[in-house]
């Protein structure tokens, strides 16, 4: 057993201001905000990342216009198309008026869309879907069903092939909002932070009273300043891999604005002191927990099928081995640990960020400025 405890002190230790540190926080997120590539950021946690283009407003309100126009001409002048093609008259000029109708209605629906296209988006979605099997609709009517001219095709151009492009960047949009916005409900901040754990009692004894590798406690080293502490999957994971090498881009970083880094994993002293040697990371704190008690005091459990080989798992995995370098090795621990991270401070869980897969990417600057009052 490599995890060794100690009974809580009631002296306290003495404790520096960390007000300089709060004041450089926000310069060393924006300094280092490209350091680590891909990350997942808090930036979901507010609204600015979510703010359409104006060109994706612009497109929306043009689209109604347009929408609406073709709509009431279909409506009120029924047989004027036809008699512009040089095509019989209709025998049903009512069922015309009807599909004016739905893609006037359209045109209501893109100008709703355009205050806000991340949250309307499935009415991009379902436009875009229309101005898909419009085409098609022509295709079978022209080669198979032989019953409409080519000329008649020219119209798909302003009702259809001009929007593919504008619509599918608008529904990228969207995702990546959404996307932010899923990853962002998962770092923890004040009080929501503080529950991350097990019990109270739990997470005295089996968190803060271990010792590390440089001979003080976890709360002791918080109650000298923010504590990074950073638990690793299994030693030959990619994602491991990743996260050290993440780590060693943004200690200097951490280390200017007072917050010291402990990582927790499952291997012996001697590997860990190995895998951290190997990232130039040999003067970070590190804890041997091998029984997975620590992971257990931070309510970090066991992956499911689906967090751990999901196809997001799969494509993040492949890129970080052969762009990153971070390829696979011999398992040590258990596989199937989630990894997670928690920032700690004077004796408190102040930030924290829960892996939704074992592919998830935590922003570790943005995280370690949880818990920091702006000036």
């Amino acid at each position: 057993m490599n995890i060794i405890y100690v009974n809580r002190r009631s002296e306290s230790v003495d404790v520096g201001s960390q007000a300089t540190a709060d004041q450089n926080y926000k310069a060393m997120i924006n300094n280092t905000a490209a350091e680590i590539p891909n990350a997942q950021g808090t930036s979901g946690l507010t609204g600015a990342s979510s703010a359409p283009s104006g060109w994706m407003a612009l497109t929306l309100r043009a689209a109604a216009i347009y929408n609406i126009l073709w709509g009431a001409w279909c409506i009120f002048f029924p047989g004027h198309l036809w008699e512009l093609m040089g095509l019989a008259q209709p025998n049903y000029p009512f069922l015309w008026q009807c599909i004016g109708m739905i893609v006037g209605v359209y045109g209501v629906g893109y100008w709703i869309a355009a205050k806000n296209p991340a949250t309307h988006w499935p009415i991009v979605l379902v436009g875009l879907l229309g101005k898909i099997f419009g085409p098609i609709g022509f295709a079978q009517a022209y080669f198979i069903d032989q019953v409409l001219p080519l000329r008649f095709g020219w119209m798909l151009v302003t009702n259809d092939f001009i929007w593919w492009i504008p619509f599918v960047l608008i529904l990228r949009h969207a995702y990546g909002v959404h996307e932010r916005a899923r990853i962002a409900g998962r770092y923890l901040s004040g009080a929501r932070a503080a529950g991350a754990g097990s019990s109270d009692e739990a997470f005295v004894r089996d968190g803060l009273d271990v010792v590390t590798s440089n001979r003080l406690t976890l709360g002791q080293m918080s109650e000298q300043g923010r504590v990074l502490v950073v638990f690793l999957r299994h030693s030959g994971c990619t994602f491991c891999r990743e996260a050290l090498a993440d780590i060693a881009r943004v200690k200097q970083s951490l280390a200017g604005v007072g917050t010291t880094i402990c990582l927790v994993h499952m291997g012996s002293k001697e590997q860990g002191a190995a895998m951290l040697a190997e990232y130039g990371l040999d003067e970070i704190a590190i804890i041997s927990d091998p029984e997975r008690r620590m992971y257990k005091a931070f309510d970090l459990r066991r992956g499911t099928a689906g967090q751990l080989l999901s196809w997001r798992s799969w494509i993040r995995g492949a890129h970080a081995a052969i762009s990153g370098g971070h390829w696979v090795g011999r398992l040590v621990g258990d596989g199937f640990q989630m990894p997670g991270a928690f920032v700690v401070y004077r004796r408190a869980i102040v930030g924290g960020f829960i892996h939704e897969t074992a592919s998830d990417r935590p922003d570790y600057c943005g995280l370690a400025a949880c818990g920091v009052v702006a000036p």
